[in-house]
């Protein structure tokens, strides 16, 4: 399969591979097609060693394939739990991409969240795509925003507690700066209480 594989890259007829395996043996083959600049995507079972997925640019866990049989027969597959983990991933890549008001575009994490872990799939904690699974945690703010090139909404996400501590920082420079103006104006009644003494 390794020298197959190998044939087809130096034919230059394709821009991508799939390699299904659960081996980590092929760990160097995904590696060698990604440094050829070619999009390789890996299927495998859970037991995937993980070099292997992590070599690939996205993987599958085949498993998904296995309950969406099974829900399109009415019967209904285990799916994994959405632990800290996985809300450590997403929260890192909105701050990453994140403007000054905590806000980033949902394409983009998304495409972040896969950078730094391709076996991440919406699909493996029960749901078809990004957006439901984001706001089955409760720990991010979504809003969707018009967009002028087309009547599909462009969908922004930040982090809630990101919410939190800007509106806090705001409290607090707005108490601040109202300290600075009152104690402004104490000094300047003071200057004006002197200079009429000394007239």
């Amino acid at each position: 399969m390794i020298i197959d594989a190998m044939d087809i890259l130096y034919s230059e007829k394709v821009h991508g591979f799939c390699l299904v395996s659960s081996d980590s043996d092929f760990t160097r083959l995904a590696t060698r097609l990604r440094e050829a600049g070619k999009l390789v995507i890996g299927m495998g079972e859970k037991k995937t060693p993980n070099p292997f997925v992590v070599a690939c640019d996205k993987f599958i866990y085949i498993e998904i394939l296995k309950k969406q049989t099974e829900e399109s027969k009415g019967t209904s597959g285990s799916v994994d739990t959405i632990g800290e983990k996985e809300i450590a991933l997403i929260s890192s890549s909105i701050n990453a991409l994140s403007d000054e008001d905590g806000w980033a575009f949902l394409w983009d994490v998304g495409g972040l969240i896969q950078k730094k872990q391709p076996s991440f799939d919406s699909r493996n904690y029960g749901f078809e795509k990004l957006t439901p699974l984001i706001k089955a945690t409760g720990k991010f703010e979504i809003e969707q925003r018009d967009n002028s090139k087309s009547r599909y909404k462009l969908i922004y996400v930040r982090n809630v507690q990101e919410r939190k501590w800007k509106v806090e920082v705001k409290e607090k420079v707005g108490k601040k700066t109202s300290e600075m103006q009152s104690e402004a104006t104490i000094s300047k009644l003071e200057r004006s209480r002197k200079m009429m003494r000394d007239e």
